[in-house]
């Protein structure tokens, strides 16, 4: 018992120092019970095979995907038209969205599903995400109060009162005691959360990235200025020919950097974007993105009977002002210096190779603070040239690789995986309604329907590439989380956990059901900072049990408190999976989450000594 004590006072010291990594902490706790002998090799290494530990990482690809797809800036949009210029009243919209859909749903998936939103409603409104994420995390758990199905330990308590006889809880059984919580905070995580702000700056400007986005590029070469679309329609001359054939960039000096073609299916209609090859045929009502100068363009035009798709201005035959969007799901735009001995110092782009080996075409060059733009493919190149290229983001990253002679700037992989992928929108949002009504109609069980889900978005290509899904995942959080359940088996193992029963019996049984209530959910409420919600309500639901028994009184507000309790521990960063879920992306250490959530714990702690023996009577 004393070595158990020991290594959870020891853990929790090192999360509260915060120099070492949570995860390599639990791991160190972890073996540190296994060289201790409290716990066996494969009881150690139960956690990672725990069905929530297995849901996160699915969790966290699902909830990625609603970024990936563009549905994270579609519903923020929709909060911040709410919210209007209110700080404050998109916090508190956040809270009441979290706490509605915690209601249904596991806070876990809550979180998931919230978290890509919520980081999104802060970038566009210019709100500090620390200050919206962790109160995020502790309503999805106050959701979880709400209804039977919203956390785990309510569950625990629900089949601990069926096998001791009792009538089980109702679907609604603790509203009241939720709602208790949810009033006490929204008036209370307002304030408190202000202490989030005073790192919010650093925060922010670490994930700002010096590397510019492709709609950035192009707005800075002002590509648009020598680029038109060209329409094919059905009499062009053009129809069904090859590109090799029409030899367009040597006829007219001009250059075709994407076609895209229309195509409809019987869910979605889809434009496909592709870069022109020699073998490239073309069709009706395609559109071609062409640079090149007006008048050559224009003569292409003509010749091959095709349709500006941007109106010239006023009607006249004037130099038509391009309209259109790019899109940059599968061709991408980037930047690459040229080094200084550099094999293509002095050499024109049309001799550079990229086109012939990579694929990739040279749009722009920026020299000091002149930009080339016209005729590019005479133009010279120059050993400290920034080029801008395009081509698609797998190419672009086999340049970086392969061509010795230029530096991609950031890179491509990371920057493509940035890209919403809007027509997949409506796939994932499919998939997210299959997952919640999944876990709330128990269609399937919840690590089931996760899997489905994270397994569904990736094979209806809701991303880009595999890699970027595995991308998504926290790995630090799912470390976290699995190295420290295996402490309730140690305390359980140990006597600990009985020799706290027996110190609240022991010291309060004199004094009546209120004093041992009070005893029991200050006990749980203190555990469940170092271990799980889900452990802790396993741990203490028995002991709650049996010294209600042992009194001759009602069991419900004692058994409704482990589990409020457990749940409520707002403390600590790993007591929860969705503390947890939203520790890196907030940038939160140990002690952010002492200073906000511990005084509203202990407000928590006192509300519910005092609630549930009303609603739930002895």
């Amino acid at each position: 018992m004393i070595v158990t004590i020991t290594v959870l006072a020891v853990t929790a010291g090192l999360f509260v120092w915060g120099k070492i990594r949570s995860d390599i902490v639990a791991l160190c706790s972890l073996l540190a019970l296994v060289l201790t002998g409290i716990l066996t090799a494969e009881e150690a290494l139960s956690g990672f095979s725990n069905p929530i530990v297995i849901m996160i990482p699915g969790l966290f690809i699902v909830g990625a995907s609603i970024t990936q797809t563009g549905l994270a800036a579609y519903f923020s949009s929709g909060l911040l038209k709410l919210a209007g210029k209110s700080t404050h009243r998109l916090f508190m919209l956040i809270l009441v969205v979290a706490v509605l859909i915690g209601s249904f749903l596991s806070n876990t998936a809550t979180v998931a599903m919230l978290m890509p939103i919520v980081i999104s409603v802060a970038t566009q409104s210019h709100a500090n995400v620390r200050r919206l994420l962790m109160p995020l995390a502790f309503a999805s758990s106050i959701g979880g109060m709400m209804t039977l199905i919203g956390t785990a330990p309510t569950l625990v308590i629900h089949n601990v009162l069926v096998e001791a006889g009792y009538k089980g809880l109702g679907f609604f059984t603790i509203l009241p005691a939720g709602m208790v919580l949810f009033v006490i905070g929204l008036f209370l995580l307002w304030p408190l959360s202000k202490i989030l702000d005073k790192k919010g700056e650093d925060g922010l400007s670490e994930n700002r990235s010096n590397v510019k986005s492709p709609h950035q590029l192009a707005a800075q070469y002002r590509v648009t200025d020598n680029l038109y679309r060209l329409e094919i329609p059905r009499h062009s001359g053009v129809i069904d020919k090859k590109l090799a054939e029409l030899d367009i960039t040597k006829r007219y000096k001009v250059t075709i950097t994407e076609i895209r073609t229309k195509s409809h299916s019987p869910l979605v209609r889809n434009t496909v974007t592709r870069l022109p090859e020699a073998d490239t045929i073309l069709t009706c009502d395609d559109v071609l993105y062409i640079i090149g100068e007006y008048e050559n363009i224009r003569h292409f035009a003509e010749e091959n009977g095709l349709e500006f798709l941007d109106k010239d201005i006023n009607g006249e035959r004037q130099k038509p002002k391009f309209a259109g969007k790019f899109r940059f799901e599968e061709i991408g735009m980037a930047e690459v210096v040229l080094l200084a001995n550099s094999r293509l110092h002095n050499r024109i782009v049309r001799e550079s190779g990229f086109r012939e080996n990579y694929n990739v075409n040279i749009l722009a060059i920026q020299r000091k603070d002149q930009y080339i733009i016209q005729d590019i493919k005479d133009a010279k190149m120059q050993a400290a040239d920034m080029l801008l290229i395009q081509g698609t983001w797998e190419d672009i990253s086999r340049l970086d690789r392969l061509e010795p002679d230029v530096v991609v700037i950031g890179h491509p992989d990371i920057e493509a995986s940035k890209i919403t992928l809007d027509n997949k929108a409506p796939f994932a949002a499919a998939i997210l309604v299959f997952m919640v009504l999944s876990m709330a109609l128990n269609w399937f069980p919840p690590v089931i329907a996760v899997l489905l889900a994270s397994v569904a978005v990736i094979l209806s290509r809701c991303f880009r590439t595999v890699r970027d899904a595995y991308r998504s995942i926290n790995w630090e959080s799912v470390i976290l989380f699995a190295a420290m359940m295996p402490l309730a088996s140690a305390m359980e193992k140990t006597g600990t956990s009985a020799a706290i029963t027996g110190g609240i019996m022991n010291t309060l049984g004199v004094y009546g059901p209120y004093a041992v209530l009070a005893g029991i959910l200050a006990a749980t409420s203190f555990l469940t900072m170092f271990i799980s919600n889900t452990a802790t309500a396993i741990l203490f639901a028995p002991i709650a049990l049996q010294a209600a028994v042992s009194m001759g009184v009602s069991p419900y507000p004692f058994l409704i408190g482990v589990t409020v309790m457990a749940s409520m521990c707002l403390a600590s960063p790993f007591s929860t999976p969705p503390n947890t879920m939203v520790m890196s992306a907030g940038k939160y250490n140990f002690m952010d989450y002492v200073k906000v959530g511990l005084p509203l714990q202990i407000v928590y702690l006192i509300a519910m000594i005092i609630a549930l023996p009303l609603i739930f009577p002895f």
